[in-house]
């Protein structure tokens, strides 16, 4: 069981869950962003309203006092005017009142003159009293907050207006403002509830929408799944639609009919690669078993010598073919070659030369080289390379063979030229085809097995090289081109 398995139980598996709910998370932190900024930007809008209302305030009570005008208590804020030499407070109001400054002020007197015309602003704590008793919810006692004041002397009234105050002639009085964030508050909060609710509606409308959204885009996602769910190995003919849209999935429906069109080529190949295998080797075991089967029905009259022979030679092509299809079926895996090899192809081509065993007519098998050539590679499937094509040239030709090397640039072109019958031009790559052998030039009574010049070209494509039927007016001619390699000593 895989572990991470039970961590995961709690994510979607559907893709339109996946992406409503990728959607909605990055909607949710988008809008957090988008709510904390308002949160704050209302708050401070919201006090910076405070503080002006509080300031017009403050400076409509100082107008008052100095017309000697004693304010009334009814105020949208908090406020309160002390004055020196006096226990009480001239005026109060907008709460102040709970505090009864009429028996002693809340807030401290002036220390010392000031300028009537300065606005001073600083927090403040609002003291408790042992008498105070809390009035209707917006008590003040022990918090502190943001205080506005200003001063106002007593000398530079009339003695009219101060005596309408009731302070001293010297006296110097002090206008308290204070800036309750009670609104700020209050609107803030409404206002993030307001933000809350839009923004979970948001959030589930987002949601929705990517979920739907995601589901139709999927429609010709899930056509295509149907119809490939239907492909068989036995029977890759199905095709997907693909959309005119242009999109991604017209992108995917191309490429995998284009991986289906690969799978049938792929099998057609494999089932004629089956009958082609099994119809060679029908033929010699027919053969074989045909004279057996009359050895051992007439055993008397039977050339046992004879029989045998056959026998063993049909052995030997069915041995061969064997080998072959072995072979192919390993190079057929793609597999890589392990642990390649310099291998000098002059000195492997003199070598095959000097051990082949040529035919009972008189047939020459040359060697050309000026140079080593070497290239990297497996030293058997070389030979195997080789000799597959020294095979194909000496049981066509009519007297030579002949075997050139050279190194031209970054390559090895090695060329195996016979002076057989040769292949038609429009025969060039067919003759490279499993199990094809032309009329006129490649019968089964010559002993091949119509695989070897395939085995070739798939091993000259395993080594990074070409193998190609250069044309020729006389014979056939093989041209195997393969990357070189610098020699040993060279590195």
């Amino acid at each position: 069981m895989n572990t991470t398995e039970p961590r995961r139980r709690w994510w979607p598996r559907s893709v339109r869950a996946r992406t409503a709910l990728a959607a909605a998370s990055v909607a949710a932190v988008v809008l957090a962003g988008i709510g904390w900024w308002v949160h704050r930007d209302v708050y401070r809008e919201g006090t910076r309203i405070a503080e002006e209302q509080a300031q017009e305030q403050l400076w409509t009570l100082v107008d008052q006092l100095n017309e000697g005008v004693v304010p009334v208590r009814r105020s949208t804020v908090p406020y309160e005017v002390v004055a020196t030499g006096r226990r009480a407070a001239v005026a109060y109001g907008g709460g102040m009142e709970a505090f009864d400054p009429g028996t002693r002020h809340v807030l401290p007197a002036p220390s010392e003159a000031g300028d009537s015309a300065l606005l001073t602003i600083r927090p403040i704590r609002i003291p408790v009293r042992r008498d105070h008793a809390p009035g209707d919810g917006s008590d003040m006692a022990g918090g502190t907050h943001l205080v506005m004041y200003a001063d106002i002397s007593a000398d530079e009234l009339s003695s009219d207006k101060v005596a309408a105050l009731g302070v001293a002639a010297d006296a110097q009085l002090r206008v308290y403002v204070v800036v309750l964030p009670h609104t700020a508050e209050a609107i803030t909060r409404t206002t993030d509830r307001l933000l809350l609710r839009a923004g979970l509606v948001s959030l589930v409308l987002l949601a929705a929408v990517a979920y739907f959204a995601v589901r139709i885009a999927l429609r010709p996602v899930e056509a295509i799944r149907v119809l490939t769910a239907s492909v068989t190995p036995s029977d890759p003919r199905e095709r997907v639609t693909v959309p005119a849209t242009g999109h991604e999935i017209t992108a995917l429906a191309t490429t995998i009919n284009t991986t289906l069109q690969r799978l049938d080529n792929a099998a057609a190949q494999q089932r004629r690669f089956v009958a082609d295998a099994a119809h060679e080797l029908r033929s010699p075991l027919t053969t074989l078993l045909a004279s057996l089967e009359v050895a051992l029905a007439y055993p008397e009259r039977t050339d046992w010598p004879a029989a045998v022979t056959t026998a063993a030679r049909q052995t030997r092509r069915l041995h061969a073919l064997a080998e072959d299809l072995l072979l192919l079926a390993r190079l057929d895996t793609r597999t890589p070659a392990a642990d390649p090899e310099t291998v000098d192809l002059t000195a492997l081509a003199s070598r095959l030369t000097e051990q082949y065993l040529l035919p009972e007519r008189p047939l020459t098998l040359t060697c050309d080289s000026t140079a080593p050539a070497h290239a990297h590679g497996n030293p058997d499937e070389y030979e195997r390379l080789l000799r597959n094509l020294i095979d194909n040239a000496v049981r066509h030709a009519a007297h030579r063979v002949q075997i050139t090397i050279r190194n031209q640039d970054a390559w090895v072109v090695l060329t195996v030229h016979d002076d057989g019958p040769g292949v038609p031009t429009e025969d060039a790559e067919r003759v490279f085809e499993r199990f094809v052998r032309l009329d006129d030039a490649r019968s089964r009574d010559h002993g091949g097995t119509g695989l070897g010049l395939a085995i070739a070209r798939d091993l000259a494509h395993r080594h990074g090289g070409t193998l190609t039927l250069a044309p020729r007016t006389l014979g056939a001619c093989f041209q195997l081109r393969l990357p070189r390699a610098p020699a040993p000593a060279e590195k």
